[in-house]
């Protein structure tokens, strides 16, 4: 016999929080490969993403684009994802307070410690499990909007 959680699919979860059709997000990884995974993931659910391939890249970026959500990797050349995320709080609002996942390979407890004191909410460590990450941008938006 078995329970109701034992029969859910992680992708039901996603019926707990808001939809995330209509949102923008912004991706930045210097590895075009996971750019282009994760549009391709979160452009299934109606995610309007745009990507950049570097930190000062998305600097640029994200003051057109307006993004309600930011993906970030860790280690990337010249300026790395923990100043990108200082940078991006020290913009005016609503940007500065931005809702900001952290991506890296090299998952330590040292590195996730890091990531949320440089202002990021959330860490996945690589590869990026989809259902992991669409749960954690809707857990992300839903708290974001209900504060």
């Amino acid at each position: 016999m078995s329970n109701d959680s034992e029969n859910r699919h992680p992708n039901d979860d996603i019926e707990d929080f808001q939809s995330l059709g209509g949102l923008r997000i912004l991706v930045v990884d210097d590895d075009a490969d996971t750019c282009i995974l994760i549009t391709f993931i979160l452009e299934s659910y109606g995610v309007q993403v745009m990507t950049a391939a570097s930190a000062l890249d998305a600097l640029e970026v994200i003051g057109q684009f307006e993004p309600n959500l930011l993906i970030s990797d860790i280690a990337m050349p010249e300026v790395d994802g923990y100043s990108l995320m200082r940078k991006v709080r020290t913009l005016s609002p609503p940007l500065g307070g931005i809702p900001a996942i952290a991506v890296t390979a090299m998952d330590t407890q040292e590195g996730r410690d890091l990531a949320l004191i440089s202002g990021f909410q959330a860490y996945l460590a690589k590869p990026i499990e989809p259902d992991d990450l669409v749960i954690e941008i809707a857990k992300l938006i839903t708290s974001y909007h209900s504060l």
